[in-house]
């Protein structure tokens, strides 16, 4: 099960460079000038998680597989993007792909770095990127709404599923406000179903990052405690980093070095840690463990999933062929010392079909297929 976060903005924000640093690549062009980049670039990064760190101590494992999250860097987004401006269409095709936006927002000075709208403003840019978006949702639902309309009066079940689902939507979207503040409950499957059929741009979750100067990394300025107010406002998430300094903990190797290089920056973890356990909370995701002699691996589930569905993240036939689950809490595994100690305490669960896995679970699936 693979989840990608996209990085948004406008041109010259930072996108590229963060995502370089991000992913130890140079895969994305960091250049200063609009559009260097062309096509979205891709790259995983190994989800830092230090339960991980200590099974591997505990079990002396032949090989480790942490969980995965995917970086998308996608074309820089300017002014009437929805109009098909600069890369637009391209943007709005690539964004539509991903699970979640990471929008980086310019949050530092520099006249050495040209800026598309002529001085820095981050809540402007966001407006900017968040209005083409809307703009492009609105269009594309008005375009069907009216063959829905005359489907549900013909008695269409899913155009009226689909209908009640639309109209508010295009009422918030009227009002300035994106689609996700006008999503159904989700707890009905036949909306929730059409809601997510709809591809909408602006229902996708958001994850400000504020790129800041070197000197402001560990507390901040006055521009990202704007976006901290934006955020909140929204109910949605900002973090702040530097890309630069992201860049520069790249090209360290030892982990002691990336280590002592932060502290004296007055900074306890790099930007990817905090990007990381930001997005995980905004895609609601968690992790279990599989532990044994030949290997130890991490594997990212969505909160509130049962027994089956996660075993199905490993093969589907788990899922097909699912008996039961062998379960221990991650607490008990590591304070007993493995799996055998757990046994003897009466520390390993049998779990059915309801159970509902719990972040750092290790588990043991039972099937036959």
């Amino acid at each position: 099960m693979g989840f990608n976060c996209g990085i948004v903005g406008l041109p010259n924000v930072g996108k590229s460079t963060l995502f370089n640093a991000l992913t130890q690549t140079i895969a994305a062009q960091a250049a200063n000038f609009p559009f260097c980049t062309i096509e979205p670039n891709t790259g995983r990064v190994a989800v830092p998680d230090t339960r991980l760190d200590k099974l591997v101590e505990l079990v002396h494992p032949k090989n480790v597989v942490p969980t995965q999250l995917e970086f998308v860097d996608i074309a820089g987004l300017v002014k009437g993007a929805s109009r098909g401006e600069g890369l637009g269409n391209q943007f709005l095709a690539n964004i539509r792909e991903v699970d979640a936006i990471i929008h980086v927002l310019r949050c530092f000075e520099d006249d050495n770095i040209t800026h598309v709208e002529g001085g820095v403003d981050p809540i402007r840019d966001a407006e900017i990127v968040e209005t083409e978006l809307m703009i492009a949702d609105l269009e594309s639902l008005e375009k069907r709404l009216d063959q829905t309309i005359k489907k549900a009066r013909g008695g269409d079940k899913e155009a009226i599923v689909r209908q009640s689902v639309m109209e508010p939507i295009i009422a918030a979207l009227k009002a300035g406000k994106p689609a996700r503040s006008a999503a159904p409950d989700m707890s009905n499957k036949d909306a929730a179903r059409e809601y997510r059929m709809l591809q909408l741009l602006t229902s996708k979750l958001v994850l400000y990052v504020c790129n800041v100067d070197e000197n402001s990394a560990a507390s901040g300025n006055k521009f990202s405690e704007q976006v901290a107010e934006k955020a909140a406002s929204e109910g949605a998430k900002s973090v702040v980093i530097s890309a630069a300094i992201e860049a520069e903990v790249a090209q360290l190797d030892n982990k002691e070095e990336q280590k002592e290089f932060l502290e004296t920056l007055g900074l306890s973890e790099t930007g990817l840690t905090k990007i990381i356990r930001a997005g995980y909370e905004l895609l609601g995701l968690q992790t279990y463990f599989t532990a044994g002699p030949k290997e130890v691996r991490a594997w990212t589930f969505v909160k509130g999933s049962k027994a089956p569905q996660c075993a199905g993240i490993i093969h589907s036939d788990f899922e097909r062929g699912f008996i039961r689950a062998e379960t221990i809490a991650y607490d008990d595994y590591v304070r007993l010392g493995g799996e055998q100690a757990c046994k003897e305490a009466g520390k390993m669960r049998s779990e059915g079909k309801d159970y509902i896995v719990q972040d750092g679970d290790l588990m043991n699936f039972l099937f036959n297929v």
